[in-house]
């Protein structure tokens, strides 16, 4: 194994961790300003997690060993998928692995554990934000595929460095199917993140909250992980979005360098990604519970009207 590639593996597993909390707290700073508020700060993150690893976690006596693990899992499942993303470069050791499907896996098996966890204390606010979650997820997983679809049909092949390859390191081409797509993907994005207008993470009201009902029993260094691990989650779909509509400025296989210009270029598009999602954020309102399905099938349908375009129009 090259030992350049290892060790720029090991950079982009450790900026993604690292960096996480950071693009969430550009995202709540640039939800702050346009709310005209003076805000928190972008290091508000960083500071709530030093401070909920310092505390003392309560269980409950009836937590199963499940309720205790599942932090560690969501958080690894989440840093996983966020590594798996080519975010500085397509040549690296786990690039062999990053397939679209895969990825969706990756998603599906946290949302699994996240949710068994949430039901096994037995609490009405836990069921309620499991079945809530499962209903989102449920939906948004088969748009999210059909939107990694539209890629694979453009690129040949379902793993994502290719796609990164085909679309960034050839021939500047505009494919209309992947306008449907990005607009798809915006759409799962917010769903998946548990962001407005399906969920508000800065809620606690039962009626409406999905997201935060499931993690109201958990404190200290396990709610730390849970929080960090939305943070990657977010990252990691931010990441993907630019892995598929915007990878020009990620270094090719084997022109390490080109990475100083890769390291700007992801800055870049982490600040303008943050700033528009806040802006999303702001300009929209939070829907109904009821009217999630009419969302998820739109991005749906969206994703599918991408997917015939490039078939019916060769575009």
């Amino acid at each position: 194994m090259n030992l350049s590639a290892l060790l720029f593996q090991l950079l982009q597993d450790t900026l993604v961790v690292l960096a996480a909390p950071l693009l969430l707290g550009w995202v709540n700073q640039c939800r702050a300003w346009l709310q005209n508020r003076s805000g928190a700060g972008v290091l508000q993150p960083y500071r709530k997690l030093i401070k909920l690893f310092h505390k003392d976690a309560v269980l409950a006596h009836n937590a199963s060993p499940l309720f205790r693990f599942m932090p560690y899992i969501l958080f690894a499942c989440m840093w996983l998928a966020a590594a798996l993303v080519p975010v500085l470069a397509t040549d690296l050791p786990l690039s062999p692995a990053v397939d679209v499907i895969a990825l969706v896996g990756i998603f599906a098996l946290a949302r699994v554990f996240i949710s068994l966890a949430a039901m096994d204390i037995g609490t009405a606010f836990g069921t309620l934000g499991a079945r809530r979650e499962m209903l989102v997820g449920f939906l948004a997983e088969p748009a999210l595929l059909m939107v990694f679809f539209t890629a694979s049909v453009i690129s040949h092949s379902t793993s994502l460095i290719t796609i990164v390859e085909t679309l960034a390191h050839t021939q500047f081409v505009l494919y209309p199917s992947l306008a449907f797509a990005a607009v798809a993907f915006v759409m799962v994005l917010l769903a998946e993140n548990a962001r407005i207008p399906v969920d508000n993470p800065s809620t606690h009201l039962e009626l409406t909250m999905i997201h935060e009902a499931m993690i109201l029993e958990y404190s200290a260094r396990h709610l730390a992980l849970i929080e960090w691990a939305s943070a990657l989650k977010l990252l990691a779909y931010i990441t993907i979005g630019i892995a598929l509509f915007l990878p020009w400025g990620i270094a090719a296989a084997d022109h390490w360098s080109a990475l100083p210009i890769a390291l700007v270029a992801l800055f870049v598009k982490l600040t303008a990604a943050g700033a528009g999602l806040a802006l999303l954020e702001t300009l929209s309102a939070k829907m109904r519970i009821f009217r999630v399905p009419e969302f998820m099938g739109t991005a749906f349908l969206l994703a599918v009207l991408g997917m015939l375009t490039h078939f019916l129009l060769g575009s």
